[in-house]
């Protein structure tokens, strides 16, 4: 005797596995992100509206409004980075924000408030100036997102950037601007050696002069070096906070000053390398 009839299931149409998707999708959409991925980029945005507000600034005629604007959004983007590695929060889609708002902020703003403060008085070529620089930068930038880790560079060489990164030349290009607001004021009547400025800079950024990194200095510190540091910090926020521009002023002195030495440095750390034995690999396994 045959069994009993099991229950009637329809067999599902030819669009279920549409339907199935779209619900995945959907359930995609409310997935909860963690808070630690929200503060790097929130900073990153912040930066841009400083970059932004840089050029309303000049526009409207408040350039140290304008150099400040930009001095905050390079504040914004030191910390952005690093809080997302503590916080443990770094993304893809923050790392390409943060590269879209560098571009902004350190390829087009500052040299937009030189237009406006002063390129622009020679017309065409303030404006040569001007692309030349944003595109140096967008091909700095570039350059830097698309480098590949060396497996066998050496451990001194993460010490070092190719060329100059884009928030040091971006303080670097508005150094006339830095001099005019202590008393310099004959710059703005020289925009020709203003643009001659710029594009050196840009020059800077796209060449392979290598230059100081920082990002790897050590996250420790011995104890009795805690209250010099400390007391450093002080007189120098002191020195930046009463006296803004000739401080900004000195700091582009003392980086100019440190790319001869940061070439130097290189060149011998490649001649230590160089001067090395090397393994010999051809007879490693064999017996």
């Amino acid at each position: 005797m045959a069994g009993p009839i099991p229950p009637f299931e329809p067999r599902p149409g030819p669009g279920y596995r549409t339907r199935d998707n779209a619900r995945l999708r959907r359930s995609r959409h409310f997935t909860q992100l963690p808070v630690r991925t929200i503060i790097p980029n929130a900073l990153t945005v912040l930066a841009l509206c400083a970059g932004l507000t840089a050029i309303r600034f000049a526009i409207e005629g408040r350039f140290e409004a304008a150099v400040v604007a930009i001095i905050i959004a390079s504040v914004f983007d030191a910390l952005d980075g690093r809080i997302a590695r503590m916080l443990q929060g770094s993304t893809r889609f923050g790392a390409e924000l943060d590269s879209l708002t560098d571009f902004v902020n350190f390829g087009v703003a500052p040299v937009v408030v030189l237009y406006l403060w002063s390129l622009g008085e020679i017309g065409g070529i303030g404006w040569i100036a001007v692309l030349g620089f944003a595109v140096c930068c967008a091909l700095r930038l570039a350059r830097f997102n698309v480098a590949l880790e060396d497996p066998d560079k050496p451990v001194w060489a993460g010490n070092y950037f190719v060329g100059v990164p884009a928030p040091a030349a971006a303080g670097l290009v508005m150094l006339p601007l830095y001099l005019s607001f202590i008393g310099v004021t004959w710059l703005k009547e020289v925009p020709l050696l203003i643009a001659i400025h710029a594009l050196a800079i840009a020059f800077l950024m796209v060449s392979r002069i290598p230059t100081f990194s920082g990002k790897r200095m050590g996250l420790r510190i011995r104890r009795d070096m805690v209250l010099p540091i400390l007391l450093l910090v002080g007189l120098g926020a002191a020195v930046i906070l009463s006296y803004p521009w000739i401080a900004f002023t000195g700091l582009c002195a003392l980086y100019l000053l440190s790319i001869p030495a940061a070439t130097m440095r290189y060149r011998y750390h490649m001649r230590r390398t160089a001067a090395e034995p090397q393994p010999d690999t051809d007879n490693i396994g064999v017996k």
